[in-house]
């Protein structure tokens, strides 16, 4: 096939590229080279082997010759993180991908369109009480984080719980700009594969990392936000108490996702949670990194919060495990291949402390009481 990736200069694009090419794929990345991230412009990790085009995903023309001679598509590009341009974030994740289908209609030859959707979709997490079982949680009071309160209780008896799996036939609860665009851009891929007669997927990521990821934008990714201070001498700002959990998963695992998904007709129509089942905190993960990196620095937790974080999140992919996928890297040592990677990048600057100012002064993230 020749496959278009869109977004295929990022962090899981460009991994998606290589898994293609060297299954004798013939791609095509577009990518916009959004300077928050691509700071330099095109990035090193660009294969020649691969045809370029840069250009914006909402504009038609560069959509055309984007999709000259593709008969499928890998949707990964985005605008997202915790900024505070959420207009942006909506035009970029919405109208692109509308605009996408349009340009897939005139096309008339793409037979497989593959979207990145988000773990966001679900809100908060699943839970389970020892008395009453799993229960999807809703968003916690602002009040009950204002007082330290992070953990989501029982809704029937009020005792605490434990972070349970969430299932791809959960209901979803998106809150946020970011999380209702990526469930607005896998809806509108399916409906549309649907419409048109092309088998679509969409994947729904669980925390991503791993080499590539941006250590220029100062709002998304906890690796690369963690890495920028820690290089500069800076301990990891982690929010909350530094307890809550992620389902974190490399990004090799999740590229060779998307390989699947594009190449087994099993997953057309279909969504799945492209999550590793192993539930990471926060803390842990911020003192791992700093252990791959040498340096004896713990994180610090000075109780800020952000209210649109969920507490944990933890995946099943128990329906993409049985098409043959599973993850190959865990979190430690793919730890070890990101700090391999981001030595060989050179000097590299700390963004994150006047970002955070901003998103304090936005109310992105906030105080606590005591």
């Amino acid at each position: 096939m020749r496959v278009l990736v869109t977004g295929g200069a990022g962090l899981v694009g460009s991994h998606i590229v290589d898994a293609l090419l060297a299954r004798g794929h013939a791609v095509t990345i577009l990518d916009n080279l959004e300077p928050e991230v691509h700071p330099d412009g095109r990035p090193d990790w660009v294969p020649s082997a691969a045809r370029f085009v840069e250009g914006d995903l909402r504009e038609s023309p560069v959509l055309d010759d984007a999709l000259t001679d593709c008969d499928a598509v890998i949707h990964q590009a985005v605008y997202g993180g915790f900024s505070d341009r959420f207009s942006r974030m909506a035009d970029v994740n919405c109208t692109g991908t509308a605009r996408l289908f349009e340009a897939i209609r005139r096309a008339g030859r793409i037979g497989k369109v593959v979207t990145a959707s988000s773990m966001a979709v679900y809100g908060e997490g699943w839970y389970a009480c020892a008395e009453h079982g799993a229960f999807h949680g809703t968003v916690r009071h602002l009040q009950a984080r204002e007082a330290r309160r992070w953990e989501v209780p029982c809704p029937h008896c009020g005792v605490a719980t434990t972070p349970h799996p969430i299932p791809e036939r959960s209901d979803v609860a998106p809150h946020g700009t970011y999380a209702c665009s990526k469930y607005f851009a896998e809806r509108l891929t399916l409906s549309q594969g649907q419409e048109l007669g092309i088998a679509a997927v969409a994947l729904r990521y669980f925390l991503t990392f791993g080499p590539r990821q941006s250590v220029h934008n100062p709002y998304s990714g906890i690796c690369s936000i963690f890495s920028t201070r820690l290089l500069n001498g800076m301990a990891p700002i982690v929010y909350e108490d530094g307890r809550q959990t992620r389902d974190i998963v490399f990004v090799e695992d999740v590229a060779r996702a998307n390989v699947l998904a594009l190449e087994d007709p099993r997953a057309d129509g279909r969504v799945f949670n492209v999550a590793s089942g192993v539930s990471t905190t926060i803390a842990d993960f911020a003192t791992w990194l700093a252990e791959a990196y040498g340096i004896s620095r713990h994180p610090d937790c000075p109780g800020r919060f952000r209210p649109m974080d969920t507490r944990h999140m933890l995946g099943d992919s128990s329906e993409l495990r049985a098409l043959g996928w599973a993850p190959h890297i865990d979190v430690r040592e793919g730890l070890r291949r990101y700090v391999a990677w981001i030595r060989t990048r050179g000097d590299v600057r700390e963004h994150f402390t006047h970002a955070e100012e901003r998103l304090r002064a936005l109310g992105i993230v906030r105080e606590t009481r005591n």
